[in-house]
């Protein structure tokens, strides 16, 4: 007998502990994202569990309410990043799927989205609209993996090194990767997240999440932000300045984030979610890797098949409009829209 799917009164320690032991699990689905999702971006969260007759877990799902009068009202699991959705026996999945469903036709919500790794035993529509990239990590040193790169690979990495750029890692390098990262986004034509953002998660998570950089003596010109958990790496945030892609420092930071993988006994690295066919799809496979389709279920109202993007023309204008603004402006109004873009 199952609880229901009620909200969470447990602790941090037992969710986490729970989350630990179920397969798929990502990092996304651990308790110290309730916190960031609360300070950064006040939005509710509704953190679902089952429980058995003995009071013991028998199923989470990280859920958050993101509403807004210009963009819609959404339930997702979870905003911003590539994974979420429900963890647990196949009676627990659904239990808590149907407790998600049950409050989204309560409060009207334009779209409730669970974003699956793998496939659930759901009866919902499902989104294929992005795949994630992936790499398996030989074991050793990280030699074994340069010499599979093809020899036009390994000459994009070596072009920034010559030019004298070497990456640096440490929580250090938050401040720089954030500079690095909301210039990039006014660049794209995208609203940037805060700093707060970054600053919260390095607080929360502390060594499974690293932040490097990519420097010309000492000015930043690349950056990152990845996430450890299991057995896995995710470069969940990559930037860099148009001003230097002459140098590629791109390929070398992302050269630097796997040869630290590998040599941390990593076995997978996770390029993160891209559209397919796209520019960054294009890059993202260019190391070797393969594609992982992605199970975003999906309950909408009105006929909202995602949630708010540029290729929808509604919100074509955009992008055309924010490459205008000045960087400092478009720093400062970025995290005020973006908090509500899930």
């Amino acid at each position: 007998m199952m609880t229901g799917g009620e909200l969470f009164g447990g602790s941090a320690e037992e969710w986490d502990g729970f989350v630990r032991a179920q397969s798929g699990w990502t990092h996304f689905h651990l308790f110290g994202w309730k916190h960031v999702m609360e300070r950064v971006f006040s939005h509710e969260c509704l953190y679902l569990a089952e429980r058995d007759d003995a009071g013991r877990l028998a199923g989470i799902l990280p859920l958050v309410r993101v509403r807004s009068l210009l963009f819609g009202h959404y339930l997702v699991s979870m905003p911003f990043l590539n994974y979420g959705g429900p963890l647990g026996g196949e009676r627990a999945v659904r239990a808590l799927a149907a407790k998600a469903l049950r409050l989204a036709d309560a409060g009207a919500v334009k779209l409730l989205e669970l974003r699956s790794r793998v496939p659930l035993p759901l009866d919902l529509p499902v989104s294929h609209r992005k795949v994630t990239v992936v790499l398996d990590l030989p074991p050793g040193e990280p030699e074994t993996l340069w010499k599979t790169f093809s020899s036009k690979l390994r000459a994009q990495v070596r072009r920034p090194q010559k030019e004298g750029v070497s990456v640096r890692f440490g929580p250090d390098e938050v401040t720089p990767f954030f500079r690095i990262f909301a210039q990039h986004m006014r660049d794209l034509g995208t609203p940037t997240h805060s700093s707060a953002l970054f600053e919260t998660i390095a607080e929360t998570f502390g060594d499974s999440v690293w932040f490097g950089c990519a420097y010309l003596g000492d000015e930043p010109v690349a950056g990152g932000c990845a996430f450890r958990w299991n057995d896995e790496v995710e470069m969940t945030w990559a930037s860099s300045l148009s001003d230097y892609n002459r140098l590629a420092p791109n390929m070398l930071l992302y050269w630097a984030f796997m040869e630290r993988a590998v040599r941390e006994g990593v076995k997978l690295f996770n390029f993160g979610r891209c559209t397919p066919g796209a520019g960054t799809h294009r890059f993202k496979r260019q190391w070797g890797s393969r594609d992982e389709q992605l199970w975003w279920y999906q309950h909408a109202r009105g006929g909202a098949v995602g949630t708010p993007s540029p290729d929808n023309g509604a919100y074509a204008w955009g992008p055309r409009a924010w490459k205008r603004l000045p960087v400092p402006l478009a720093t400062a109004l970025g995290p005020r829209i973006v908090r509500y873009i899930p």
